[in-house]
């Protein structure tokens, strides 16, 4: 597995190695030794699977508080889409800002994002399908986002012009600096 890093601590883009031949290919996506050695200790407790039928449908930017806070390893087996992980951890030098990356079913990158930052993509092609493992249970009393729209964290999503297709519930959310310190470092 191929492990990069980013200017913002915390994310990890992982690749899995791919062995393909004229029958189509053998991976292994996830191998708890390999992303404990990339990452330290983790222990994942449910997987989550998004289906977005359509281009232009943003997700995000979502976390959960503590004590429920996610990990999340995300990675796309249809379409592609920018993923986007914002540190959110006030005290940290990099609170704010933001990395974006391109996830596809060829390019077969994997993102982890870690406890303490907003995660959300955006769909680059119609019928996107999303995996992602998480740290911890949802729980819908520590749910909570940030708008993906939120000019300080300045996402560029890839629109080409079009309007994003967001949820009502996203598209309510308050900008990051109208939220309290839910993650310190």
């Amino acid at each position: 597995m191929q492990v990069e890093t980013f200017d913002i601590e915390g994310p990890l883009l992982l690749t899995p190695v791919r062995h393909g031949d004229a029958r189509g290919f053998f991976s292994e996506t996830f191998r708890q030794d390999a992303f404990d050695a990339a990452v330290g200790p983790t222990v994942f407790v449910q997987d989550n699977h998004s289906r977005s039928t359509r281009k232009g449908v943003i997700r995000g930017l979502h976390y959960q508080a503590p004590p429920f806070a996610q990990g999340k390893l995300v990675r796309v087996t249809r379409g592609a889409v920018v993923d986007v992980a914002v540190d959110a951890r006030h005290g940290s030098p990099t609170f704010g800002r933001h990395i974006a990356v391109e996830l596809s079913e060829d390019n077969w990158r994997q993102l982890w994002v870690p406890p303490g930052f907003l995660h959300g993509f955006c769909t680059l092609t119609d019928d996107v399908e999303f995996l992602y493992k998480v740290t911890a249970y949802y729980s819908r009393e520590h749910d909570g986002g940030v708008s993906p729209l939120d000019p300080d964290i300045g996402v560029d999503w890839p629109l080409d012009g079009a309007e994003p297709l967001v949820s009502d519930k996203d598209a309510k959310a308050p900008r990051l600096k109208d939220l309290p310190p839910i993650f310190r470092l």
